[in-house]
């Protein structure tokens, strides 16, 4: 067998792997109930291997499906058909029309972090700190995850719902019957969106809960000057850049929980709604953890 038959006899065993992860999706997640040979109901280790081995399961499963979504993407993401005018629309709908709430949400994030700090550093003669503590915290934690946050609950709900109600109307089929592939049309613009907008939108956050904790802290008895002095100082362009850094993989882990939910919808409205619910929970949970991570390496 020469090797280009070899190469194609591995790619079409990779787009099978892909297409049956689009047809075959399990809306119950899964569940398998591990019992060991003929372990009965009222067998206790049957029981404690089927209460472990479920959520392995489903965690399992909810891996390797937003791998193989994530790995078709990469596959394709400069094929033709290119679907600019979907990107550009979703790249609308997560960055320009989420400033408003990522600028409110970081502002009183600042101004609450502000209201403790002068109280708490006012009593040991630390109030030079307060912008320094602020500018670092914000840079660092607070606008980028309340971003991806923010992102997670207003767009990541809308697109698992969108695509949740293009799975069980069948919709998703007819793009296939129109030779338009799913992942190009509905996976990719939005992963492109999420990436490219989450750094600009985690700036925009960390403007706003500076400038929050600032008007905070005039009104806890701190000088503007000293504030701005301290900030200044001990807040450089690498805190900034290292939060920017962190917000496209929130934006990564956000698109594809969204597209992996939305996909793997079944059972009409109520599928929808808990598509819906799925994507936000989880997409939150996995912001902290990858920030976790990369905080762990950024700042060692």
């Amino acid at each position: 067998m020469s090797d280009a038959t070899a190469r194609d006899d591995i790619s079409l065993e990779s787009d099978r792997a892909v297409q049956s992860v689009w047809e075959n999706w399990d809306p119950s997640g899964g569940k398998v109930y591990w019992m060991p040979g003929n372990a009965g109901a009222g067998n206790g280790f049957g029981k404690m291997l089927s209460t472990v081995g479920t959520p392995l399961h489903g965690l399992f499963v909810f891996a390797g499906e937003v791998t193989l979504i994530f790995w078709d993407a990469v596959k394709r993401l400069f094929r033709r058909p290119t679907e600019w005018r979907e990107t550009v629309d979703q790249m609308a709908f997560i960055g320009v029309a989420s400033i408003p709430i990522v600028a409110l949400t970081s502002f009183f994030g600042g101004a609450v972090l502000s209201l403790y700090l002068s109280q708490f550093l006012k009593e040991y003669g630390a109030t030079t700190f307060v912008g320094a503590t602020i500018g670092l915290t914000i840079t660092r934690e607070i606008g980028p995850v309340l971003a991806g946050l923010m992102v997670a609950a207003r767009c990541g709900s809308a697109m698992a719902a969108q695509i949740g109600t293009m799975a069980v109307t069948e919709q998703i089929d007819a793009l296939k019957m129109l030779s338009v592939h799913p992942t190009n049309y509905l996976v990719i613009p939005r992963t492109i969106a999420a990436v490219t907008m989450l750094p600009i939108l985690a700036l925009i956050g960390m403007y706003s809960g500076i400038f929050g904790g600032y008007l905070i802290a005039i009104t806890q008895g701190i000088s503007g000057g000293t504030f701005m002095t301290s900030l200044v100082q001990f807040t450089t362009t690498d805190d900034v850049m290292s939060g920017m850094t962190k917000a496209p993989f929130f934006g990564l882990v956000i698109a594809l929980v969204a597209c992996q939910q939305g996909l793997r919808t079944k059972n009409g409205a109520v599928g929808v709604g808990r598509a819906t619910t799925n994507a936000v929970v989880i997409s939150m949970v996995l912001v902290y953890v990858v920030d976790y991570v990369l905080a762990s390496i950024m700042y060692r």
